[in-house]
């Protein structure tokens, strides 16, 4: 490979442009990176034409995730017959996966893992110097704490507060390519909060694989979350994901509490059959995760649930199946995010082997779906009627006239644009719903 660096301007500061792939996670990570690459005099471009490197940021969870990279990583290999000096590298859970495999067909240059985003000068200089460099070592204490994250502007922001997860579900890739948990300190979550709110930012979203098990010494989650809900009282404060073990009654009481904690819950069941929930190493049953949503339900009476689902795992019975069907009617998500199985290699589930036939998975998947549309549509139509605080996100994706927002249970909701913008909290009525929408008019204004 010819030294990259001999033919660029040294005059101009590169340009380095990162696609991202997969969770919300990956998204906070992508500005973390692009935090440490502007510091180092990388200039952020939201064109590939214009850069002289492109970062892809990965996902694992599913094969049909890496698929697409590698898709892409062909299709930017062929760009780069026109480009001969554009440094091409693969960051994430997939180059923590994969590592070394992904540089030797010579299509990336860099492969850089989770807990290695420090690295990423050091290993595009040699990059543009002709070498091919690889960061992947997980760590037990990396929380970018210090690092200022490169946001775009708008009305919201993502917040990482802990990375990695311990609980290795026996189906889960993410705690071999995320490593252990560490979480960072309330006080430096608190204070980019503060940041934040000064910049005018009107929503945030603490992020962790299981925001559930943060702790920073002295701090659990739900202290954290009290000390972000009064950075600002009229600041929207969500966060993802929950794991049901560790959603403590503490918690749903300071969502309870606190106006501008949205009451809205996402947390995963994987399965309905405490069976196939003792095989996926999920650490609860069927009748605990029942009874946690009753007491949630008990707190907070108008809270939103949504959940993960996973059709098809090994083993799992058409019986099983079928239990997973009356969990979601007994509980009736407002959504969910609903797969087939996807084996991964290397966790404990692969070695069980894929015994259901990829047909049944697909039917088993079908239904799945179809009970969540009809139960959404069920949610949403009760809804007509009822006046709700929307924050006003944008523009409707299906109408230059209409602007979409979302209430604090997380419900996207379109109505007549006038002269709102981004960040305006308006009181819409609700009279017509879609399984996914509802459709209002605006009769009050909050700000």
């Amino acid at each position: 490979m010819s030294d990259k660096l001999a033919q660029i301007d040294p005059n101009s500061r590169l340009k380095v442009y990162v696609e991202t792939y997969g969770c919300q996670m990956n998204l906070a990570d992508t500005e973390i990176v692009l935090g440490i690459m502007s510091k180092s005099g990388y200039s952020p471009t939201n064109t590939m034409n214009d850069a002289d490197v492109v970062l892809l940021n990965t996902c694992s969870v599913r094969e049909h995730a890496e698929e697409k990279i590698r898709q892409r990583l062909g299709t930017i290999r062929n760009q780069r017959l026109d480009k001969p000096n554009l440094v091409v590298g693969v960051l994430g859970c997939m180059a923590e996966r994969l590592r070394s495999n992904l540089l030797d067909d010579r299509k990336v240059d860099i492969v850089v893992g989770p807990d290695e985003y420090r690295k990423l000068p050091q290993l595009l200089e040699g990059a543009l110097a002709g070498t091919q460099g690889m960061g992947v070592r997980l760590s037990r204490t990396e929380t970018y704490d210090d690092i200022t994250p490169f946001r775009a502007e708008g009305i919201s922001a993502w917040i990482s507060v802990m990375r990695g997860c311990d609980k290795f579900c026996t189906f889960c890739i993410v705690p071999f390519t995320r490593g252990r948990e560490r979480s960072r300190t309330l006080a430096g979550v608190v204070n980019e909060v503060e940041q934040l709110v000064r910049q005018g930012i009107r929503e945030v979203t603490l992020l962790g694989q299981n925001v559930n098990s943060y702790r920073d010494g002295v701090n659990d989650f739900a202290d954290l979350l009290a000390a972000v809900a009064k950075v600002e009282p009229a600041l929207r404060v969500r966060f993802t994901t929950s794991h049901p073990q560790d959603l403590s009654d503490k918690l749903i009481d300071t969502i309870a509490g606190h106006d501008n904690l949205c009451k809205y819950i996402h947390l995963p069941v994987q399965s309905g059959s405490s069976r196939v929930l003792e095989t996926m190493n999920r650490t609860y049953t069927r009748g605990h995760y029942l009874e946690l949503v009753r007491r949630i339900r008990a707190r907070i009476p108008d809270v939103a649930l949504s959940t993960d689902i996973i059709a098809g795992f090994p083993t799992e019975t058409e019986d099983e199946h079928m239990e997973t069907l009356s969990l979601m009617e007994e509980v009736r998500y407002d959504g969910a995010y609903m797969f087939k199985y996807s084996p991964r290699e290397g966790t404990p589930a692969y070695k069980m082997g894929d015994d259901v036939p990829d047909d049944v998975k697909t039917r088993r998947l079908s239904e799945i779906i179809s009970l969540q549309q009809k139960l959404s549509y069920e949610i949403n139509s009760s809804l007509i009627g009822r006046t709700f605080d929307v924050m006003v996100d944008g523009t409707s994706r299906k109408s230059d006239e209409q602007l979409s927002g979302r209430t604090d249970t997380n419900k996207t909701v379109v109505f007549p644009k006038g002269s709102l913008k981004p960040g305006d909290v308006v009181r819409v009525k609700i009279d017509r719903a879609s399984m996914a929408t509802l459709f209002g008019e605006v009769v009050g204004y909050l700000n």
